[in-house]
């Protein structure tokens, strides 16, 4: 997964793009260590879903700015609106369902 390393470019990238997935996490936080290639390996299956990855601490105001409290967070986005979040833990049967819904419905109509 490519990282941003400003809000300005989490938030181009998540305003451009039909359908995105921005992960939040924190160097220190074994649970996002674990979790990252989970999500990308999920992510194989949805090539039309775009991804990146933004460390809060190398950029401490994206959690003010996406109003996350703690991490890892996964928040997927269709052209800036939010449509999903999930932190701390994500079950990623659950992500998988909501990739699948959302996929469906904006590629597929």
């Amino acid at each position: 997964m490519k990282s941003v390393h400003s809000i300005e470019e989490a938030q181009s990238f998540v305003n451009h793009e039909t359908l995105s997935i921005l992960y939040i996490s924190q160097p220190n936080c074994s649970v996002c260590h674990a979790l990252l290639p989970q999500i990308e390996e999920l992510l194989e299956d949805y090539p039309n879903i775009s991804s990146r990855h933004i460390d809060a601490h190398e950029v401490p105001g994206v959690a003010g700015e996406y109003s996350v409290m703690t991490v890892p967070a996964v928040l997927l986005f269709s052209e800036g609106k939010e449509l999903y979040r999930k932190a701390r833990f994500v079950p990623i049967g659950e992500l998988n369902h909501q990739l699948a819904k959302y996929n469906h419905f904006i590629n597929e109509g």
